[in-house]
């Protein structure tokens, strides 16, 4: 039966198998041992959280090219994301409208500014920890996006002003990150629900 894995990945851990870059990076072979797994959607080294695995090639492309008959909120990616500053009403629409980058604008985002005890999940330490500036407030953000452009968050909150100090990817598709620790991770076999979840004919 095919299976899906849903890992927490860790801050500073590469998103594939090899490292082709030699800069030390510590990658997905320190944590998995089944090289039928592919990764579905990268997440960059310095961002955390859920990071999607699958030995089912249509789970794969659904996942990292949904179906247009799928499209909508289960496909879409939440981040709960650290900046900068306060987010203020303009910034918060900006990013809701959508912003011009250098590779295009990007579809409207669903934001929403929250404080953080009102998170949907209890953080864990980062090692390292952010950045901090006594002199500027920082706050959170959980923001949810319909498309994968490179770094697009990260991008797109600098683009309104509000720098990224923390990115930690919360869901993708309608899987959660839930309660799995740091470098942990949970297999789920697939079933016609989860077909169906991702708009794939079981």
């Amino acid at each position: 039966m095919s299976s899906l894995v849903l890992f927490n990945k860790p801050y500073g851990v590469q998103s594939q198998f090899r490292d082709d870059s030699n800069n030390d990076h510590t990658t997905l072979s320190e944590y998995f041992t089944d090289k039928s797994l592919r990764v579905a959607g990268r997440l960059d080294a310095t961002s955390e959280g859920l990071l999607i695995l699958t030995d089912d090639g249509r789970v794969n492309k659904a996942i990292t090219h949904p179906p247009k008959a799928n499209a909508g909120r289960k496909q879409g990616k939440t981040y709960l994301v650290q900046v900068e500053g306060i987010p203020t009403t303009e910034q918060l629409s900006k990013l809701r409208k959508g912003v011009i980058l250098k590779d295009g604008k990007t579809l409207p985002a669903t934001v929403k500014h929250v404080h953080e005890d009102e998170l949907p999940m209890t953080l864990w330490q980062r090692n390292p920890p952010i950045r901090e500036r006594k002199s500027v407030s920082d706050s959170w953000l959980m923001m949810t996006i319909y498309e994968g452009k490179n770094r697009q968050v990260r991008r797109m909150t600098a683009h309104v002003g509000l720098p990224c100090l923390r990115l930690i990817r919360w869901s993708v598709a309608g899987f959660e990150l839930d309660d799995l620790a740091v470098g942990e991770f949970v297999r789920i076999p697939l079933d016609s629900a989860h077909y169906q979840q991702l708009g794939i004919a079981y």
